[in-house]
């Protein structure tokens, strides 16, 4: 008989697969995709060159080929449109018209696994190009706006910001983008490990990503940034920060926008952040650099020996702030790069062909 294995809370450290898409290394602050420094491509490439990476292993040719490929299936049918005027409401959350959408698009889908390589690819494409249209038309109907139409010619992320927000502004649009592929994957984090194990049934690609969608949406994923920001809303001036900090500890309440699960040093994506939102300089900014370094003494003054910093959600409510985008859009934008990572955690884990299926450790009341 296999002696079993008891794994740790959160299966912390446990190594579930192999894979070919990326990795993160806590104790050095680094992670990347598929061999490519992430925070690197984020600097430098665009939007669609980090998604041809992760989907087919290589940054794409100079033809703008994928890019023209991406554009073209952006736009929306009518029947979705018509779909999400028909669920959408004043204060409808985006990502929850996302998940309707995402369903109606899959009726009928076949199962990853009867599918060839390039039907599933396809899928996957399908479901990503049109997840910022589905996001920022819901946004704008949910404030009784009319949904602005996707212009194929766009770049993804500039594209996306002008539907949700009608900011045309070029240095914005590059700020966004850093941010949107610096936060595309980021190892087996809960959504894409929620979405591997969908795959690993052999399911249709919707049922994957809206199983990835449910763990995105809990408060300590994908929710996060909204929460960072409005921590500092909560401090105002940084002067009342190691207060606050104080009111947090004595409270053992998590201090939203610091630590990480994997992380033991800075977080390589709030140092990118950080640089991008230094280009801004406005109040807004001055404030997160000053709380930052305040919530950081506060932490290693109260709890000696804890060094906790500043994660990725901290920066990013920061830098989606000043390109216009409101907190209701921080966890919708966070999804518009994500969906691009778990469709390909989700092709990849089609591929092995196991499912996932591990074991329980009963520790209730037997009945005699």
């Amino acid at each position: 008989m296999t002696t079993p294995i008891v794994a740790p809370a959160g299966l912390k450290n446990v190594i579930v697969t192999d894979t070919e898409l990326g990795d993160v290394r806590g104790e050095e602050g680094y992670y990347h995709y598929r061999g490519h420094d992430a925070a690197r491509l984020a600097a430098t490439v665009d939007f669609e060159d980090a998604w041809h990476l992760m989907l087919f292993g290589s940054l794409p040719g100079p033809d703008g080929a994928f890019r023209a490929r991406v554009g073209a299936l952006r736009a929306l049918d009518g029947r979705t449109v018509d779909l999400l005027r028909a669920t959408v409401r004043p204060g409808t959350e985006p990502m929850h018209a996302l998940r309707v959408a995402l369903a109606a698009l899959g009726l009928g889908d076949r199962p990853l696994m009867d599918l060839p390589e390039e039907e599933r690819t396809a899928a996957a494409l399908r479901s990503a190009t049109v997840t910022p249209t589905i996001l920022a038309a819901a946004h704008r109907l949910a404030l009784g706006e009319e949904p602005v139409e996707a212009d194929p010619d766009a770049g993804h992320a500039a594209d996306y910001l002008r539907m949700a927000t009608g900011n045309t502004d070029p240095g914005d649009a590059a700020a966004l983008q850093t941010y949107l592929v610096a936060t595309i994957d980021h190892g087996f984090n809960a959504s894409t490990f929620a979405g591997r194990v969908i795959a690993s049934t052999g399911s249709d690609m919707a049922s994957c990503l809206l199983g990835a969608l449910g763990a995105f949406l809990g408060p300590l994923h994908g929710g996060a940034p909204s929460r960072a920001l409005a921590a500092l809303d909560e401090i105002g001036d940084p002067s009342n920060t190691r207060e606050w900090v104080r009111g947090k500890i004595s409270r053992d309440e998590k201090i939203m926008g610091f630590g990480h699960a994997v992380y033991r040093t800075h977080d390589p994506r709030s140092e990118l952040l950080k640089g991008v939102a230094r280009r801004y300089d406005s109040p807004l900014v001055r404030q997160a650099l000053a709380v930052e370094s305040e919530i950081e003494a506060a932490i290693n003054e109260l709890k000696p020996g804890r060094r906790l910093y500043a994660n990725v959600e901290y920066y990013a409510g920061v830098v989606m702030s000043e390109v216009g985008l409101p907190p209701s859009m921080f966890t919708p934008t966070f999804g518009v790069a994500r969906v691009v990572g778990w469709t390909a955690n989700v092709l990849e884990q089609v591929r092995q062909g196991k499912i996932i299926r591990p074991s329980a450790r009963y520790v209730g009341d037997l009945l005699q």
